[in-house]
This record gives C-alpha cells, structure tokens and sequence, in this order.
C-alpha cells in the first residue's frame, strides 16, 4: 500500500449575501455520505492550472456556471477525512460569498438548501464538522480585504 495515498478534495463555503446562511447540497449516490447535507466542492483534477482554477471548475459543475461566487483563497480551514475505503482526503475549506445567479443542481445533488447559521448546529443530516468550519471562517471576514477575494 502507498503510504503517501491521499486526494485533495476543496469545498467552497458558500454564505449568503447577508452573511445570515450558509448554501448546504444534500449528496446523492455518494459512498460516504450519500443524502447528507455538506459543501459544495471536489477534487483537484490533474487539467486543473491552479487552485482558483480548480475550485471555479467544480463550481460551475456542482452548482452551474450562472451561479457566482466570490472566493478568498488566501486561507482555508483543512479537515483530513479517511473514507470507507480507507482513502485518505485533505479537504481545504474556502470562504465564498454569493454575488448573483440561482443554483442549478448537477446529479451528484438531491437538493439544496440555504441554512440559516443560528440553526447550523442543529441541522441535520449534515457532515461533521460543518458548524465549526463556518465558525472559523466567518473569522476572516473581520480582516479580508474585498480586492483579496476572486470571482468564480
């Protein structure tokens, strides 16, 4: 077994223009958490230039190319996630923030829903760590510049 074995998988915390939600996808036919709500996002992909590159890529995938976003990709929070199959992931947590367009669901999503963030602890079925991870996020708003963030 290669012991260096890992994917890179980045999920776009995606808050509501008021900053009151967060946008949550409920997965559809996925091993690990199939109908549980959790981040838009997926992994780097080797045609992927960078990492703004790739999160714009599974954007406009997951949620269409109309709904738009603005990132701040100088800092993440990271989760490592061990799947089922004994996969490892490093899955990088980006702040975005809506700016326009309706979401248009691809199948690898049952629905959609923009939970409010005072119910966030509370909502289920969500992945773990969901409320902890908009928590610390939310933090870069005290100092992120608006020229800091990028538009996917």
């Amino acid at each position: 077994m290669d012991k260096y074995h890992f994917q890179y998988c980045q999920k776009i915390v995606v808050l509501s223009k008021d900053l009151k939600k967060v946008l949550l996808c409920k997965r559809k036919g996925e091993a690990d958490f199939d109908g549980v709500f959790s981040f838009i996002g997926g992994k780097m992909e080797i045609t992927d230039s960078s990492i703004i590159d790739g999160l714009r890529r599974e954007k406009n995938e997951e949620v269409g190319s109309t709904f738009k976003v603005r990132v701040f990709p100088k800092f993440s929070i990271n989760v490592l996630f061990r799947k089922k199959d004994g996969n490892s992931m490093i899955l990088p947590h980006y702040l975005a923030i809506h700016e326009k367009g309706d979401i248009q669901l691809n199948e690898e999503y049952s629905e959609y829903k923009w939970v409010d963030l005072d119910t966030l602890q509370t909502f289920e079925p969500k992945i773990p760590k969901i409320h902890e991870v908009v928590r610390d996020l939310m933090k870069l708003l005290t100092f992120a510049k608006e020229e800091e963030f990028v538009l996917l």
